[in-house]
């Protein structure tokens, strides 16, 4: 539905468990933030960066699975800090939005470091993607930092073995391994295809900075009952049903 403030809508997450305000035009969260949260391993008092939170989707939906933690947001855009904020308030969130620049990180954040990293970077300006013509969603969508920005970035703000979790194409996963492999191990690729025996399109990524395990493909998520879309348009599978319906965690 439209707020009636101004051109945004109020939209549910978790089967209405979180509500959020986003803008009726531009970048619009959908399931990959979902997604994205449901894969972090959080505890009750640990810290969590989200970089480019966008209006707070992720965070939220973490926070929701997982109470007690210490959630701190960094958007780039004004408009979606605002909103992220109001978001926070409208869920009686504890988490805090932060407005800034990741390569210009603000002090709130530069001086600390967090068991948790994540990011859901912008896709557009990826190989074979084009940018959309809306300004607001451009902002948000056209890379104008490579998937190597954000990995070193958010690995500078972990802890020693904190976790870093990222949701992407699956172009850039030959860029992100070797970033990664650099100064991370424990590294956890979970691919994510629409039906059965269709080519995956967005990974998830988990990895632990300073340790020195093996890398694991991880079999696909499956996100849609049948090969058939046109029988079957937005019916989920149980897993995919039981991470965005009901907030279930995705264990990688």
């Amino acid at each position: 539905m439209t707020d009636e403030r101004d051109n945004t809508t109020r939209d549910s997450f978790l089967n209405g468990a979180v509500t959020v305000l986003q803008p009726q035009k531009g970048y619009r969260a959908a399931t990959d933030p979902v997604f994205l949260a449901a894969c972090i391993p959080a505890k009750a008092g640990q810290s969590v960066l989200e970089m480019g939170c966008g209006v707070g989707v992720a965070m939220l939906c973490l926070e929701k699975r997982v109470t007690g933690l210490l959630i701190t947001g960094l958007e780039l855009q004004e408009y979606y800090a605002e909103l992220a904020q109001e978001n926070i308030v409208l869920n009686a969130s504890d988490a805090r939005v932060v407005q800034g620049d990741l390569m210009r990180m603000p002090a709130e954040i530069s001086g600390t470091s967090f068991d948790h990293v994540l990011f859901n970077p912008p896709f557009y300006g990826a190989k074979n993607v084009s940018a959309p013509k809306d300004t607001g969603k451009s902002i948000a969508y056209v890379m104008e930092l490579g998937i190597k920005e954000w990995i070193e970035v958010g690995l500078k703000r972990l802890k020693p073995k904190g976790q870093i979790s990222f949701i992407h194409r699956t172009e850039i996963l030959p860029e992100a391994l070797t970033c990664l492999n650099r100064v991370a191990g424990d590294i956890k690729i979970k691919p994510l295809a629409s039906r059965m025996d269709h080519a995956a399109k967005r990974v998830l990524i988990t990895a632990r900075k300073g340790t020195k395990g093996p890398t694991s493909l991880l079999a696909p998520l499956i996100i849609h009952k049948s090969d058939d879309h046109l029988a079957d348009v937005g019916a989920y599978s149980t897993i995919a049903q039981a991470i965005l319906r009901e907030g279930h965690a995705l264990i990688l």
